[in-house]
């Protein structure tokens, strides 16, 4: 390679990385000023670093994966789900989207620590009956570390046609296991399981566990809200634990069930216009006293739904932190093919805080009880439900 291929090289990647950070920081940064110049600075730096790499590396370096691994560093540093794909993983994830659903293996992940992380587990999936909980860490996707790829690609590589195989290299940290286990599971067509239902208390106490917020879903909570007075129920207990799929637009429309006046959340980024989403007393439905149940697997609709309630103080939420997700995603198609997929707006909770950069507290924080196995190849041994037994102690010392 000559040296004059090579400044070329070099003079490509610090320009790729400048469009990238001026792109993200927009008219608003260039006027700031300050910002801008420290960009340009930091831009000095990187041209040193790659010189620096480029004549003193212990081999001659290639230059094109060093920019490839700066820029998904770049993109991964403003948070999990802002993604660079490179040109050949571009093309692959717009095939991917006009094939339309394809088969998985019910993990929803996303990335804490430069890993793909498991934020929840589908009942009824491959992916439960091999025992993944939420919290085990997917290091590896074949031979290629999770580190090194965007979770658009995490996420797309998990999916695949019906029948098909995945192997990935997992890590159970919740159960003390470090040393990464392969595990191959089939890909299927996971349904979606009926929300759980049960009554305690005499059947004053209604529990409800949707597994999903879609559509479907919330039209079937608000069935059952309805005709609760009718059979006997008087206070509800809601579990979301391990709810990370469906809709924001529907997670809103839970909330408002049992919200009659006030916000239940707002969206805002430095370009997308505040919105602030208000509940509407005309699709309230319920003022019975009201638990909510969360744990580290309870993400975006989810989360919402729990923000709401806490900080309208409209119920207790009982349970663990949760995991922290709530963006909106656009893709920027890039001048040689790659795109950026970048995060433009946040949810935020009724008090103002970012969900996904502060997740949700609960105000009673009960410890998740984790399966315990005595041996990875038998059943859980059972365990008391802490966080529901303690919901529903609350529950039982409320007025209906």
């Amino acid at each position: 390679m000559s040296k004059n291929f090579k400044r070329v090289i070099l003079g490509i990647s610090v320009l790729l990385v400048a469009i990238v950070l001026i792109g993200g920081l927009g008219m608003n940064g260039v006027r700031a000023g300050t910002q801008s110049d420290g960009a340009y600075r930091q831009m000095g730096v990187y041209e040193e670093v790659l010189h620096k790499i480029q004549s003193d590396y212990v081999v001659e370096p290639n230059l094109n994966k060093v920019t490839t691994g700066a820029l998904h560093g770049l993109l991964e540093s403003l948070d999990s789900d802002s993604s660079y794909l490179t040109p050949a993983e571009y093309t692959t994830f717009k095939a991917h989207e006009n094939e339309g659903s394809a088969a998985q293996v019910g993990l929803n992940v996303s990335k804490r620590g430069g890993y793909a992380t498991v934020v929840s587990v589908m009942p009824g999936s491959p992916a439960e009956r091999e025992q993944i909980q939420d919290g085990d860490i997917i290091v590896a996707i074949g031979d290629q570390p999770t580190r090194e790829m965007s979770l658009a690609m995490v996420r797309l590589l998990l999916e695949g046609k019906p029948g098909t195989q995945v192997t990935f290299s997992l890590v159970r940290p919740e159960r003390g296991k470090y040393d990464p286990e392969k595990i191959t599971l089939t890909r299927t067509n996971v349904t979606v399981p009926a929300m759980g239902q049960q009554e305690y208390e005499n059947s004053s106490i209604l529990y409800l566990k949707p597994v999903v917020l879609n559509k479907e879903r919330v039209d079937e909570i608000e069935s059952r809200l309805k005709a609760m007075q009718k059979n006997g129920n008087k206070k509800v207990l809601l579990d979301l634990r391990d709810v990370a799929l469906g809709d924001e637009q529907q997670a809103v429309r839970l909330a408002n069930a049992f919200i009659r006046n006030g916000t239940i959340a707002m969206l805002e980024g430095q370009k997308v216009s505040k919105q602030t989403f208000a509940a509407d007393p005309n699709k309230f439905i319920t003022n019975a006293p009201l638990a909510v149940l969360v744990n580290h697997g309870t993400s975006g609709p989810g989360e919402l739904v729990a923000a709401a309630i806490l900080d309208n103080k409209r119920g207790d939420v009982v349970g663990d932190r949760t995991f922290g997700e709530g963006s909106v995603q656009k893709t920027i198609e890039l001048p040689d093919g790659a795109a950026l997929i970048l995060s433009v707006a946040k949810y935020e909770s009724p008090s103002g805080k970012k969900i996904q950069d502060e997740a949700v507290t609960p105000n009673v924080l009960v410890a998740s009880d984790f399966d315990q196995y005595d041996d990875p190849n038998q059943k859980p041994v059972s365990h008391q439900d802490d966080q529901l037994n303690k919901a529903l102690d609350l529950l039982k010392q409320k007025n209906a």
